[in-house]
């Protein structure tokens, strides 16, 4: 069944992807301490692979469509989103190091009005106002969820535009809006082909292409890293399946709908954050942190509407 005979189901995709990486994030976490932020990312692709291929096999076997056969362009397209979602990981990485974590998160973010224009510029998606207005309500949510002056996070966003930090994390939100945009035109160049086998195609190739690249590159650097990967595989295993079901279901949901809108309606990753640590540290919200997740949940009601 086509897409467009589903206009809602890149909605409950999009959220299932949002979770799955929540939860994806804290298994990572976990991993960080044993294998360092590199090592702990490639676990991400190199564990998700068997889950990817799975995932591919049962949509084949489903929907009884062939296995696609991939050209030049949809190559170029996933090579694009693999190099640009691991040089976003690695200069938001260069931010936590330089511990403006939060600072770092919030320009990152940038990639909700990134990846719009790029959608707009490389792929012909359009933006409606609506789509505009709620990235705009979602990228001040943003601000008010990480502020750098609790007191004044609107002045202490914009006052950091020129430092370090800010730039890393800017250059992390092109990254990140790369990749998304990559990755939707690597599965619209398969053409005729289910836009659910589309999906589970570029995953697979995508996933392969980032565990060569950051493997090799791990390999050059620190081959101990990849040791101590392997050695702790019972728990790299649910980050792995974790990873590649939010993955799934990134481009599944981008191979319905356009990018803005899907990664504008992925920033629910969020709330499920917020509400985790409410009830596993009972932490109470500062009154922007509030207004933020107003804003940001305006913003998510927006974009769902906005077709």
């Amino acid at each position: 069944m086509p897409p467009s005979e589903l206009p809602w189901l890149w909605i409950p995709v999009t959220l299932w992807a949002a979770f799955a990486q929540t939860l994806r994030n804290a298994a990572q976490r976990h991993l960080v301490t044993e294998l360092g932020t590199l090592g702990a990312t490639l676990v991400r692709f190199l564990y998700g692979l068997p889950f990817a291929s799975l995932w591919l096999g049962l949509v084949l076997s489903l929907s009884g469509a062939p296995l696609p056969s991939p050209e030049g362009g949809f190559i170029l397209w996933v090579l694009l989103g693999a190099t640009a979602q691991i040089a976003a990981t690695a200069l938001l990485l260069l931010v936590m190091a330089e511990r403006n974590f939060a600072l770092g998160v919030a320009y990152s973010k940038t990639e909700l009005v990134q990846v719009a224009l790029f959608g707009l510029v490389f792929l012909a998606d359009p933006l409606l106002p609506a789509a505009a207005l709620a990235i705009g309500l979602a990228m001040a949510g943003l601000v008010l969820l990480s502020p750098t002056e609790p007191q004044r996070p609107f002045a202490g966003l914009l006052a950091g535009w020129t430092t370090r930090p800010a730039l890393l994390g800017v250059g992390s939100g092109a990254g990140f809006a790369l990749a998304a945009v990559g990755y939707r035109g690597g599965a619209l160049a398969l053409g005729s082909a289910p836009f659910v086998v589309a999906a589970a195609y570029t995953l697979l190739w995508a996933q392969t292409l980032q565990t060569a690249l950051l493997g090799a590159w791990l390999l050059l650097r620190d081959a101990s890293v990849l040791l101590r990967t392997a050695r702790a595989w019972r728990a790299s295993l649910f980050a792995g399946f974790m990873g590649a079901a939010a993955s799934a279901g990134w481009f599944t949901a981008m191979a319905i709908e356009p990018v803005a809108h899907v990664r504008t309606l992925g920033v629910v990753e969020l709330l499920f954050s917020y509400v985790i640590s409410l009830r596993l540290f009972r932490e109470r919200l500062r009154r922007a942190e509030v207004a933020g997740m107003a804003l940001l949940a305006l913003g998510l009601v927006t974009i769902t509407l906005a077709r």
